[in-house]
C-alpha cells in the first residue's frame, strides 16, 4: 500500500469523504490517504497528524516526495490538537485503531471540534462503544460499511452531528444501519462470531477459578443478540 493504491479499507474510507473537504486526518501515519484524496483532486487541502515521531516523519517523507507541501500540512500532536482554526477543516478521519481509543481520542479533543465536521471512523474492534459516543454526542451516523480484507473484518463508520438519536442496545452492538442491510459479510462476522462467544461460554464452564457472573452473563447476552439477529 501506499499514497498510489490504498488498500481496500482505505478506498473505502476515501469514498465517505466528501468531495472538496479539508481534511483532518487523525494517526495518520504515512499519511497516505490525505496524499492520494490530494493526488486525485478530491479535496482541497489536508492535515496529517501524528503523535509518534517515526510515523509524523514517515508522513512529512511522503507529502514531500509528491510535491504537496502547500496543500498537506503535517503536524506531531496528539489526537485533535493536530487541528488548528485556521485550518477549516470540514471532514475528519481516525482510522486503524480501536474503538475505544477512537471515542477517547475524540472526547479529549472536543474544544478543536466545530460540530460541522463529518467523522469518517474506521475502528479495528470496540465499535459498541464508539457508537455509544456518538450517540451521547448528538452524532447521527449517516452511513456503516462493513468489508473484509486479509481475513479481518472491517467497519466504516460515517457520522455528522444532527437531531439527538437514540440506538438501542442491539443498534449500538451491530450497527443500526448495518442490522437493516444485513449484507452477506455482516452476517458472516457475526456467525463468526456467535462461534467465538459459544466457545468462550463453554471455557467459562471448565474454568477452574470462578468467572464473575457480570462477565459471563454479558458474553450470554451478546450470544442471545447473534443468535437472534441471525434467525437462530
Amino acid at each position: 500500500m501506499n499514497e498510489h493504491t490504498l488498500s481496500q479499507r482505505l478506498e473505502r474510507v476515501a469514498a465517505n469523504v466528501p468531495a472538496g473537504a479539508r481534511l483532518a486526518d487523525i494517526g495518520s501515519d504515512h499519511a497516505y490517504l490525505p496524499v492520494a484524496l490530494m493526488r486525485r483532486g478530491a479535496i482541497t487541502a489536508a492535515v496529517a497528524g501524528e503523535v509518534a515521531v517515526t510515523p509524523f516523519h514517515a508522513a512529512q517523507r511522503t507529502v514531500r516526495d509528491n510535491g504537496l507541501e502547500a496543500n498537506v500540512t503535517v503536524r506531531l500532536a496528539d489526537g485533535l490538537a493536530a487541528i488548528e482554526p485556521q485550518d477549516g477543516i470540514t471532514a475528519i478521519s481516525l482510522c486503524g485503531m480501536g474503538g475505544e481509543t477512537i471515542r477517547d481520542i475524540l472526547d479529549a479533543g472536543q474544544a478543536h471540534l466545530n460540530g460541522h465536521e463529518r467523522l469518517i471512523l474506521q475502528p479495528n474492534g470496540g465499535e459498541q462503544p464508539l457508537r455509544q459516543w456518538l450517540m451521547e454526542q448528538g452524532y447521527h451516523i449517516l452511513r456503516e460499511e462493513l468489508l473484509r480484507e486479509n481475513r479481518f473484518y472491517y467497519e466504516i463508520i460515517v457520522a455528522e452531528r444532527a437531531e439527538p438519536v437514540t440506538y438501542t442496545g442491539e443498534e449500538l452492538y451491530f450497527g443500526p444501519l448495518q442490522m437493516q442491510a444485513r449484507s452477506p459479510v455482516f452476517l458472516a462476522k457475526w456467525q463468526h462470531l456467535l462461534r467465538q462467544k459459544k466457545k468462550t461460554l463453554a471455557s467459562f464452564e471448565r474454568a477452574r477459578q470462578a468467572v464473575p457472573d457480570e462477565k459471563r452473563q454479558e458474553v450470554a447476552r451478546q450470544a442471545q443478540w447473534i443468535a437472534a439477529l441471525l434467525g437462530l
